[in-house]
């Protein structure tokens, strides 16, 4: 079987929306065996329509917590992926040989309008989230046998 050593951090500012639907998705369809963490750097707790728009496609988020980075084991990460500008520019040093990738999308929490363009904003970000997960060239890359 071919497995990561260690595991992945999804890492964005506040831990609410974005990194919060991609520690779902990775934990829905990324081997069992791996561990999925999300933090943030100045964590909100979990935004009610993330929670709603995963739900829309099977994936419960509900249970989540929004975490600061202090939290996570950094020992245990090979993979820290940036979803915001501000986590790529002051993501901490990891111990080890990290891999940084980033992925910069729009923050659903700062949309504006009415309930059904802030929910276009949500699904759209979740769908960009779901298509970079899918597209496994970067998680391929740091597998070991």
């Amino acid at each position: 079987m071919v497995i990561l050593k260690k595991g992945i951090l999804f890492l964005c500012t506040g831990n609410s929306c974005r990194s919060q639907m991609a520690e779902g998705f990775a934990r829905k369809m990324l081997p069992k065996e791996v561990k999925i963490f999300s933090a943030g750097l100045e964590p909100k707790g979990i935004h009610p329509m993330a929670i709603k728009v995963m739900q829309e496609v099977g994936i419960d988020i509900s249970h989540q917590k929004s975490k600061n980075i202090s939290e996570i084991p950094l020992d245990k990460i090979n993979i820290v992926i940036t979803l915001c500008g501000d986590a790529a520019e002051r993501c901490p040093i990891f111990p080890g040989k990290v891999e940084r990738i980033h992925w910069e999308l729009e923050d659903p929490a700062r949309a504006q309008g009415d309930e059904k363009k802030i929910i276009k904003v949500f699904r759209r970000v979740r769908d960009k989230i779901n298509f970079y997960i899918k597209n496994e060239k970067w998680f391929n890359s740091l597998k070991v046998k």
